[in-house]
């Protein structure tokens, strides 16, 4: 790989613009960069979450996978414009993932309370994971009310806001942590 990045400090974004791939400049606080950024904010906690898993859990790999995958949604975002719709996620890539849900989810008990963020670092990590896919979802969403988006890539968040879910509970059953059960007060 060839460095791209030789200066970190280009003062270009001090007029409160950022650019995209093609050179555009955009506001910083358009709705293409909130879901940039809202992703890239997404792939940290995912790295949280990992450093957060026990030695050799078998969902690190998983997980890591999942990290290239959003690094490579945001370039998607940062390389497509109103005009032009770059695709990088495929069916293939939400594919794994329904594929890893459905794996996870079937040794699990049927729900029969809402569960509560919990129970122990890890398991509130996968839940602060979940709920920021759900806003990147968001975000997505309401971009592609403006411009055309790729939806194998709003597909990839709504797998995965899924996964985390059941990723939080298969980890609950894996490790013996008691899940936080929401009771009505």
């Amino acid at each position: 790989m060839s460095n791209r990045l030789s200066k970190i400090t280009t003062r270009t974004g001090d007029d409160g613009t950022t650019g995209l791939a093609d050179g555009t400049r955009v506001p910083k606080h358009a709705t293409r960069m909130q879901a940039i950024g809202t992703i890239d904010e997404l792939n940290s906690f995912v790295g949280v979450f990992i450093a957060e898993l026990p030695d050799e859990n078998r969902l690190a790999a998983d997980y890591l996978s999942i990290q290239h995958d959003l690094f490579d949604l945001g370039g998607e975002l940062s390389m497509s414009s109103a005009d032009t719709l770059v695709a990088v996620i495929t069916k293939a890539h939400w594919q794994r993932l329904e594929r890893l849900l459905e794996e996870l989810n079937k040794d699990l008990e049927p729900l029969a309370n809402f569960i509560l963020p919990g129970g122990s670092r890890l398991l509130a990590a996968c839940h602060v994971v979940r709920t920021v896919t759900r806003r990147a979802e968001r975000c997505l969403s309401e971009l592609g009310e403006a411009e055309q988006i790729n939806g194998h890539s709003l597909k990839y968040l709504n797998r995965f806001s899924d996964l985390a879910f059941v990723s939080a509970r298969w980890l609950a059953k894996e490790l013996a942590i008691p899940e936080v059960l929401w009771r009505q007060t």
